[in-house]
């Protein structure tokens, strides 16, 4: 592809990063599919990915002008940042997959089948929520990593924003896990309820430490990153090898969780210690959705207690029901704890009142419209 399109990133145009990514994945999708219907075979893959990676690169050269050329000049300084970004890479992805490979071994493919889907549902609001924000913010960080001081409010007002969004997204998926199951898979998969409620947990985790990593790109320590990825994958390799034998996927589960949580812990004193900032003022963003969250465990929990008859129904229809009525007690219980926990701290100009200007901002559009 065509170098260039990183600027969309740099200069905040994400709405051309957003069309050139949904362009190429839709042809991919369009010929895939097609291609399935036509050759009845595998090869519908291979004919899908490929025309991805060739509509990629076409439309990476007509949506920007730079063209590329051989050039030496600046292999040292690009080498030397870009080795930690290929090692981060790979952590990265022994992070997130290298526990199926000892699922998988361990357990076998019955027991990687359940814990694939569990980790993909109590994953959403990381994978949907936080990426997304990271993506965004890292060329903000980039211009701000010479002004501390701008960039340490930049860095509050981001993990604010995610903390308000998947604390409550994740504590919902765990506490609605049965019903949900229940719902999209039916009672054989019964077995993925207690995974899903450890993995939202880890996934809470993953989403409050992970957007810290677009910090240490702004101000040029990949190297922590690494780090950081090493102690979460070493914890969590060593409590697999001993929890998997003896407890299957749910081992697993909770192994990645203590890994995630010990890294966590690093991550945030290493990015106090970046940023020059205080704790307290890390504690004052986040301990509203902390709050709130917790209060709407607690009202879906009493409610749940009472839906004895629509917990021990059968049909679709009273599973749809206890589902709904589960998400709607937890979400409006978020909602009221937040906006009093808001109140209650002098209703400060955080996420909360930016989430609601942005949502108030586009029902006016709408109107208009």
């Amino acid at each position: 592809d065509n170098v260039g399109i990183v600027a969309f990133q740099k200069d905040l145009e994400l709405h051309k990063e957003f069309w050139f990514g949904l362009a190429k994945k839709l042809i991919g999708f369009v010929v895939t599919i097609t291609a399935a219907f036509a050759l009845q075979s595998f090869w519908a893959l291979v004919c899908g990915m490929l025309a991805l990676r060739v509509t990629s690169l076409g439309l990476s050269y007509v949506l920007h002008p730079y063209r590329p050329r051989l050039s030496l000049a600046a292999a040292g300084e690009l080498f030397g940042f870009s080795k930690w970004l290929l090692l981060n890479n790979l952590l990265i992805f022994l992070n997130n997959r290298g526990t199926d490979f000892v699922v998988g071994k361990v357990s076998g493919a019955g027991a990687l089948g359940l814990y694939s889907i569990s980790y993909e549902l109590a994953n959403l609001p990381t994978t949907e929520l936080v990426h997304p924000i990271s993506r965004a913010v890292f060329p903000g960080y980039s211009r701000l990593a010479s002004d501390l001081p701008q960039l340490r409010q930049a860095f509050l007002q981001v993990i604010s924003l995610v903390a308000l969004l998947t604390v409550p997204a994740g504590a919902l998926i765990g506490l609605v896990a049965e019903p949900l199951v229940l719902l999209l898979l039916g009672p054989k998969w019964m077995g993925a309820v207690p995974l899903i409620q450890v993995l939202s947990a880890f996934g809470i985790v993953r989403s409050l430490h992970g957007p810290n990593g677009s910090i240490y790109l702004a101000l040029g320590k990949p190297r922590i990153i690494a780090a950081l990825m090493s102690v979460q994958l070493a914890i969590a390799i060593v409590l697999m090898l001993l929890l998997v034998p003896k407890f299957g996927p749910i081992g697993a589960a909770w192994a990645i969780l203590a890994g995630a949580c010990v890294a966590m812990t690093s991550n945030y004193f290493m990015v106090l210690r970046e940023l020059s900032l205080p704790l307290p003022h890390l504690v004052s963003v986040v301990w509203r959705p902390l709050v709130a969250a917790l209060f709407a465990a607690i009202t879906v929990t009493v409610i749940d207690g009472n839906l004895w008859h629509l917990a021990a129904a059968a049909d679709v229809s009273s599973r749809a029901l206890r589902l709904a009525v589960l998400l709607g007690a937890g979400i409006a219980g978020y909602v009221a704890t937040i906006i009093a926990c808001w109140s209650l701290a002098g209703k400060p100009n955080g996420a909360e009142l930016q989430l609601a200007t942005m949502l108030a901002a586009r029902v006016r559009r709408s109107r208009t419209a």
